[in-house]
């Protein structure tokens, strides 16, 4: 993959002299909106519950939560690999880069 996908500032050494990087303030931002929606629906889920509100409707928002939820993992993902990933392999780290991003498949799609 071109740098296009991962600026300089994102990139950093740690102490092992592994290549450190971290998913681009776009995705950040995006994610960060996602999760605040989220977490402002939840807040709704748990008002229609102390509410009383019908077992159909609760389980239909929670249905949205989880959807939406799927959603935040799959940009993360596509984050990771846009950035991590493609450093790692751009580092000659790529066999552990991928190893870690078949673990987070394997992860994502257990629980999906």
């Amino acid at each position: 993959m071109s740098d296009v996908h991962k600026p300089p500032d994102l990139v950093a050494r740690d102490d092992t002299q592994r290549v450190r990087v971290y998913l681009t303030p776009e995705v950040e931002k995006n994610l960060d909106m996602r999760l605040a929606r989220i977490e402002g629906h939840v807040r709704s889920i748990r008002r229609m519950l102390a509410e009383h509100t019908d077992c159909e409707t609760l389980l239909i928002q929670m249905s949205a939560v989880k959807a939406a939820m799927n959603q935040v993992i799959v940009k993360t993902l596509e984050g990771h690999i846009e950035t991590c990933v493609s450093a790692c392999a751009q580092d000659e780290e790529t066999l552990e880069a991928l190893a870690r991003l078949r673990k987070a498949l394997a992860l994502v799609l257990k629980n999906a």
